[in-house]
């Protein structure tokens, strides 16, 4: 029986559709896995969070700060042979001897700023812009600073792929801070000092909040925030004892 023009057509159409969705369903899966993934990594998340609560004060983080980490793909922000392991709750490498924080120690150090939607915030240390991406999702605006000319050229191209408007990025030394956008309402160090910048201190709102570890590369560091009052003052708790790799400059 010999097939009819209409059915030749019908065939044909029958073979695209397949082959079509043959393409697509790889795509599908893999994006799928990311976003299991993600959930996955939350979970780990809120399990460190139960396990540190003691030295944290708290046994859950806000839940706008988790809905973030849920929200922004690590995996954008990792070399590509470094992506099967993106949502995995550790540091990874991203070159120059530079690494990627732990998602726990994001969320925390996000939690422990208290963002608020109209905040302006310093990132210093960019690396590969995904604590500003997480932050990016929590406040107007987000100021970060890499020293490392080409990871925060990097950086800056891979928040602008991503939609991160709110983000500017900056090459400088991040111990002076940002004095032309300062102050800020919040300033997140993500590299180990050995002590508080007093350039950050000046450019920190009264009210306002910094997280930063400090301690040397041999030592123990810890996890510091330092509170500013409205008058002035400036009170630091100890928060938990961290690894990160050193603040890197023309300073002591």
């Amino acid at each position: 029986m010999k097939l009819s023009v209409h059915s030749k057509s019908f065939e044909r159409n029958v073979v695209l559709l397949l082959v079509f969705v043959l393409i697509s369903v790889p795509l599908a899966v893999a994006a799928d896995d990311y976003t299991a993934a993600r959930r996955t990594m939350v979970g780990e998340i809120e399990a460190d969070v139960e396990l540190t609560s003691s030295y944290i004060g708290a046994d859950e983080l806000d839940q706008r700060v988790m809905t973030a980490m849920g929200t922004v793909p690590r995996h954008e922000f990792v070399p590509d042979e470094m992506r099967r392991y993106a949502y995995e709750n550790r540091p990874l490498p991203i070159g120059y001897g530079q690494t990627i924080s732990q998602p726990y120690i994001v969320a925390l150090m996000t939690d422990l700023l208290d963002p608020a939607p109209e905040h302006s915030v310093l990132e210093v240390g960019t690396g590969s812009g995904y604590q500003a991406a997480i932050m990016a999702e929590l406040v107007a605006n987000v100021y970060t600073i890499e020293i490392v000319e080409e990871l925060g050229s990097r950086a800056t191209r891979d928040l602008a792929r991503l939609g991160y408007d709110n983000v500017e990025v900056r090459i400088g030394d991040g111990y002076h801070g940002w004095e032309s956008v300062s102050p800020f309402d919040s300033i997140l160090v993500a590299a180990a000092a050995s002590h508080i910048p007093p350039p950050l201190l000046r450019q920190l709102k009264p009210g306002g909040r910094m997280i930063i570890p400090v301690g040397s590369r041999f030592l123990t560091q810890y996890l510091v925030l330092v509170e500013k009052s409205f008058d002035g003052v400036v009170k630091t708790h100890q928060i938990l004892p961290v690894r990160f790799v050193p603040l890197t400059g023309g300073h002591d």
